[in-house]
């Protein structure tokens, strides 16, 4: 470990680190037990320097936005946990070209292009995460997907190297990146779009969201669709005819209205939505022979 590094990690520490602080806070299932420390970033150079200087002492990092796709051990994470939050959302345009950090929310990035008469984001004006992540999983919704409409990602090398990879570089597919194989940590990204209508854009945006308040239960904290869709098949059909609405194990349950979703009724630990996601992949399996894959990120141990 450098001097430079030690030091970077004791004026964080001394100044901006925050101890155990609840995950369950900043993930929208609403589980997860506390971050050894937890760092709200303020801008790209001070996030490169808790990065690094975590791992120039070995200590393990998580990387949280909206946490919209994270399930979290009840015993928390022993590490750093940096969040790319409000501190970390800057946005701007040049032409057609939307600049973007990567806290930024994909709602407020879809509600900004159609302001400007910029199309292309429309499909992300209900997804409830962050653009870092919706990068690293490639999220999408209504046949769209950010594959479609990213320039070029802006990215930061575990050994602390900042690399801008173009669209084909990503390499994108579905729910799946460059980015996510190599574990980059996503700064940002230019997204590139289309002329369109505002009026248009916002009855779009507008219909989309009337479909998720009808078929999703957005009423209950999840972390959306739990499980990835396998080829030929829809999770959540498969899980509705396994027999599998309602099935609830503490306060996790598969929900009522979108048996994709496993929603927390309250109360709900971890340990409960592993143990309820464990019967489902059983019954699913044994039923029609296909194992459904998480989408949701299992983070520490998550048993436990």
């Amino acid at each position: 470990m450098t001097g430079d590094l030690g030091g970077a990690w004791q004026a964080l520490r001394e100044r901006r680190f925050e101890a155990s602080v609840r995950l369950a806070d900043y993930t929208t299932i609403r589980t997860g037990g506390p971050a050894r420390w937890f760092l709200d970033a303020r801008g790209e150079d001070e996030a490169t320097a808790a990065l690094l200087a975590a791992k120039g002492r070995g200590v393990p990092v998580l990387l949280v936005g909206n946490g919209s796709n994270l399930l979290v051990s009840d015993g928390g994470f022993d590490g750093l946990v940096v969040h790319f939050g409000e501190g970390f959302a800057r946005m701007s345009l040049d032409g057609l070209r939307l600049r973007a950090q990567a806290g930024a929310m994909l709602k407020a990035l879809a509600f900004f292009a159609a302001e400007h008469n910029l199309a292309g984001l429309a499909f992300a004006a209900g997804i409830p995460g962050s653009l870092g992540g919706a990068l690293v999983m490639n999220a999408g919704a209504f046949n769209g997907e950010m594959s479609q409409v990213v320039e070029s990602v802006d990215c930061l090398t575990r050994d602390g190297l900042r690399v801008t990879l173009s669209n084909r570089e990503a390499d994108f597919a579905y729910r799946h990146s460059r980015m996510m194989e190599e574990g980059l940590v996503v700064l940002g990204a230019t997204l590139l779009l289309t002329p369109g209508s505002r009026e248009a854009l916002h009855a779009t945006m507008a219909g989309f969201q009337e479909m998720r308040r009808e078929k999703q239960p957005l009423a209950w904290p999840s972390a959306g669709s739990f499980f990835k869709r396998p080829p030929g098949y829809f999770a959540g059909a498969l899980i509705e005819q396994a027999g599998l609405k309602g099935l609830t194990v503490g306060g996790a349950q598969v929900s009522e209205k979108h048996a994709g979703f496993l929603i927390n009724l309250g109360g709900a630990t971890t340990r409960d939505f592993i143990a309820l996601k464990d019967q489902v992949q059983e019954r699913v399996l044994e039923r029609f022979g296909v194992r459904l894959e998480p989408e949701v990120r299992l983070v520490g141990e998550t048993g436990a």
